[in-house]
């Protein structure tokens, strides 16, 4: 079950976005592309980034106004303002911890490494998101160190 969209769905039925980078069509994906994220480990960052950009195109390309336009929106709250670009992309990756999407915190885990968060604020972050979120967000914490570990050792 996904309680993303403001109320309990089906998997199949979210579409939960994340943030873009780079900024445009390919950059968006829905949160729970299939069932997936048991407590096994998650596929390869490859496998996300392909995935991501095929579905990303095929949603955008549907044309739907409304979709189109949630799409933009979330890509341009990540842009710098008040808040940095590196704060932003840490508070997404808390709320996404939060809210228990797989999808969402590889891409934020992604984009924070790129910001330059450091190890020691990625501990933060997490401990953060387990007040927030309490015990619940342990299966997510465990995924995001382990594609904390999958950059570090791409790096």
């Amino acid at each position: 079950t996904c309680y993303h969209s403001g109320g309990a769905v089906g998997l199949l039925n979210c579409f939960c976005q994340t943030a873009p980078v780079p900024r445009g069509p390919a950059a968006f994906a829905p949160c729970h592309a299939e069932l997936l994220m048991s407590d096994a480990a998650p596929g390869s960052l490859a496998e996300f980034r392909a995935f991501r950009e095929q579905m990303n195109a095929s949603i955008l390309g549907a044309g739907n106004l409304t979709i189109n336009r949630f799409f933009a929106l979330d890509g341009r709250a990540y842009e710098a303002g008040a808040l940095g670009v590196k704060t932003k992309e840490m508070l997404g990756l808390v709320s996404s911890m939060v809210l228990r999407c797989d999808d969402c915190i590889t891409y934020h885990v992604v984009r924070c490494r790129e910001e330059g968060v450091t190890h020691e604020e990625f501990l933060e972050i997490f401990g953060v998101a387990l007040i927030v979120g309490g015990s619940i967000v342990i299966p997510h914490l465990r995924r995001a160190m382990a594609r904390l570990e999958e950059l570090a050792g791409s790096a």
